[in-house]
């Protein structure tokens, strides 16, 4: 999954990004509302991870532009700001959740699946189908109840593609999930891990369809 990071404590940015990337998250970073708007304009992400404070223009502002503009992706503010009235106007602003600095990390990783489990449409925290189960917080696979491996990548394939069955994504889709800013593009990177995950959990389980894209099937 791609995420959007909008933060301009450089100590702080650094070492959420670097936490998001050990879960196996593509992770951005924008150091100002400037920058976090244009992401926002030209890349679909997952969830925001949004700042209050930043220079410039105030990321209240990013978010009240991003639901303007009918923009539905799961945001999570996350700020030093702890007034009641700051919380109420952040939610009221269109955020999905609040998250207090400083925050324990774990929690912050549990917060980011919740919204991301939210957005599609899913209550559980286990997602099965078929003879397939992966748990999102632990990173774990399991085919007929037997443990499989799965690689960083493979993983950020399979997630979003178990997590709405029926609904087709595109390769570049799919690339967007696995590449953030910065990281080389291989260009035959996704049908390589759709043929690993193949291989790992049955022939079926991921289904091509011709011209458009990949699924799992309902």
């Amino acid at each position: 999954m791609r995420l959007l990071l909008v933060e301009d404590d450089t100590m702080i940015g650094e070492a959420v990004q670097d936490l998001l990337r050990a879960e196996h998250y593509a992770v951005d970073w924008a150091r100002d509302a400037a920058s976090a708007d244009t992401a926002l304009r030209t890349q679909q992400y997952d969830a925001v991870l949004l700042d209050l404070g930043l220079p410039g223009r105030d990321g209240l502002s990013v978010l009240r532009d991003m639901r303007t503009r009918s923009d539905r992706t799961p945001v999570l503010i996350a700020t030093a700001r702890d007034a009641v009235a700051d919380r109420v106007k952040g939610l009221d602003a269109g955020a999905d959740d609040y998250l207090l600095k400083p925050y324990d990390m774990d929690e912050l990783l549990a917060r980011v699946r919740a919204l991301t489990r939210r957005a599609a449409g899913r209550a559980e925290p286990v997602y099965e189908h078929q003879n397939v189960t992966i748990r999102p917080a632990t990173r774990e696979a399991s085919v007929d109840g037997q443990p499989v491996v799965l690689s960083a990548r493979e993983w950020a394939v399979l997630e979003p593609l178990l997590a709405r069955p029926g609904a087709v994504l595109s390769r570049q889709q799919l690339e967007d999930k696995l590449y953030g800013w910065g990281d080389e593009v291989s260009s035959n990177a996704v049908e390589v891990y759709i043929h690993g995950l193949r291989k790992k959990l049955g022939a079926k389980i991921i289904v091509n369809v011709r011209g458009v894209g990949y699924m799992v099937s309902k």
